[in-house]
């Protein structure tokens, strides 16, 4: 009985992560380039019911036989696995700015912070006082020269991210665009923006093929679906109640045993 305490208590905990993760996911459905979480549960090993009556070996024409047969399996629980970012493209919206970008394809802007660079696929940017590329945080946008300086405010980016100067059309720089080998695992570190770590490797220059488009004007939106996330939310309640009543049904079994056992005694 007491193992079927832990057993409900495992699930309860198992669907607090995904509520945790669903309610982000929804507070974020209007964040720009927004990734939606995904968690995933598995379950501990089983252990085999055997008939405990009948222990031993007897033989066959075939060999020997187990005389205490399987009857079933036991389960001991869930725990999370793993909580991963799922990069699945969001839709475009038309802002018609000229320092709001879209990248159409895998592949992350480099930003520069205080900590290091950090890697973001919100491409709402602005020109800043020293008339350098920003995030609306302040964090200076990377290009393969380093900052990207257009101090006029007037500049166009082709599909290939080349920014080129309307005044006097002349290349100012490329965006810098990496990619990485297991980008799901890219850990968020707020305001958009993600850093790399040993299970995502290193940021792989995008070039070729492996390199995005750039939409110049255009927004990427989150890839949260609110139908499908308040579907998972209502299934995960249900199943966080179950987790509960079984609880509460053990608490009960355990009671009545130990008032009958105190009753006999006494």
């Amino acid at each position: 009985m007491i193992r079927g305490w832990y057993t409900g208590a495992s699930g309860m905990n198992a669907q607090q992560h995904r509520l945790d993760a669903i309610a982000n996911n929804l507070a974020n459905v209007d964040t720009a380039a927004y990734k939606r979480d995904v968690t995933v549960s598995k379950s501990f090993s089983e252990l085999l019911l055997r008939r405990t009556n009948a222990d031993g070996v007897y033989k066959t024409v075939f060999g020997s036989a187990d005389a205490a047969p399987v009857i079933g399996k036991l389960g001991l629980g869930v725990e999370i696995n793993e909580n991963y970012t799922d990069f699945e493209q969001g839709s475009f919206r038309e802002t018609s700015s000229a320092s709001d970008f879209a990248l159409s394809g895998k592949g992350f802007f480099v930003v520069q912070t205080p900590f290091g660079e950090r890697y973001t696929r919100n491409g709402n940017f602005f020109v800043g006082k020293e008339g350098i590329l920003e995030t609306k945080e302040g964090y200076p946008v990377l290009g393969e020269n380093g900052l990207i300086h257009v101090e006029d405010g007037e500049f166009k980016v082709n599909k290939d991210g080349m920014i080129t100067s309307l005044a006097d059309n002349s290349v100012v720089d490329r965006f810098r665009v990496v990619r990485f080998e297991n980008e799901r695992y890219l850990q968020k570190t707020g305001s958009s923006l993600y850093s790399a770590n040993d299970i995502t490797g290193e940021p792989v220059i995008a070039e070729g093929k492996e390199r995005p488009e750039f939409m110049q004007g255009f927004m990427e939106t989150s890839n949260v679906n609110v139908v499908q996330e308040m579907v998972k939310m209502i299934e995960v309640n249900r199943a966080y109640e179950a987790n509960q009543k079984s609880i509460q049904s053990e608490d009960t079994m355990v009671s009545t045993l130990w008032s009958r056992v105190a009753v006999r005694r006494g």
